[in-house]
């Protein structure tokens, strides 16, 4: 079985963990998701069951949005809730001090992601080594935030949502935004992923993978049989010739191509529709 549809992950389990789950539900040994979530994070997963594990790079799920508390004054290492070990008392602030702040992060940011993440150091999990007390050191990381809105200020509590690039901490944003209002510490109390790009969740009904795909759809003039069959392509039976990742219909099945120097290869071949 294929299948393509969006979950909600609850906080207090992982995403593989939540997975694991959503396998027994439905029946399936093969199943995977799209973009982690720390187990203290909720919100949306895109999941693909059977052979649309293989389609997450192709799918239209950027820019992600987020919603997230910052509780200011808390220190913790992880940056949220977990492992806050002190909190200091902070002055109240005006909500417009925190918007322009907000603002202030919106474009290229370069920072450093959280040490209890899911970055690897030479093929060990950065949040592992941090939790058995090593030294942990990343390297600075680029993101683009594409918006910032103020939701909620009740002190010393900041909800405000993120529309972000792929692969950005949020944990991060929010130390940021601390120290961007000349507060030394802040974690996050609470954060959701709303949605990704143009998934967001709709109680895991199933989605039709060809609305989906962020590559260009292609049009083959040739024997169906060929595509069927997985056999070598002619560029002169494609619509569009130019270099590019592209997708073609097949009625039942899609197939993934690329054109590179007027020779056509399949990315992926049959895929079930």
């Amino acid at each position: 079985m294929n299948r393509l549809f969006v979950a909600y992950k609850p906080s207090g389990i992982g995403s593989n963990l939540f997975l694991s789950q959503l396998k027994r539900k439905y029946g399936v040994k093969k199943a995977g998701f799209s973009g982690t979530l720390d187990p203290f994070a909720k919100g949306v997963l895109i999941i693909g069951i059977g052979s649309y594990t293989k389609l997450f790079r192709f799918l239209k799920k950027t820019p992600k949005r987020y919603r997230a508390t910052l509780w200011l004054g808390a220190k913790s290492d992880s940056l949220d809730i977990e492992m806050v070990d002190s909190v200091s008392l902070i002055k109240e602030l005006e909500s417009k001090t925190i918007e322009d702040v907000l603002k202030s992060i919106e474009g290229e940011l370069e920072y450093e992601p959280p040490i209890f993440s899911a970055k690897q150091i030479n093929g060990q999990r950065a949040y592992d080594l941090a939790r058995a007390g090593k030294e942990v050191k990343l390297n600075k990381i680029n993101s683009f935030i594409y918006e910032t809105k103020l939701i909620n200020y009740s002190h010393p509590f900041v909800t405000f949502e993120a529309s972000v690039s792929e692969g950005t901490y949020i944990r991060s944003l929010g130390a940021i935004i601390a120290n961007r209002l000349g507060i030394e510490n802040g974690s996050l109390s609470a954060l959701e992923r709303l949605n990704e790009g143009e998934f967001s969740y709709n109680g895991e009904e199933a989605l039709d993978i060809k609305k989906c795909l962020k590559i260009e759809q292609n049009f083959y003039h040739g024997a169906n049989d060929n595509l069927k069959y997985g056999r070598v392509l002619a560029l002169d039976d494609l619509e569009i010739k130019k270099s590019g990742c592209y997708w073609l219909d097949s009625g039942n099945f899609i197939s993934i191509i690329n054109i590179t120097d007027a020779e056509v290869n399949y990315e992926l071949g049959r895929i079930e529709c």
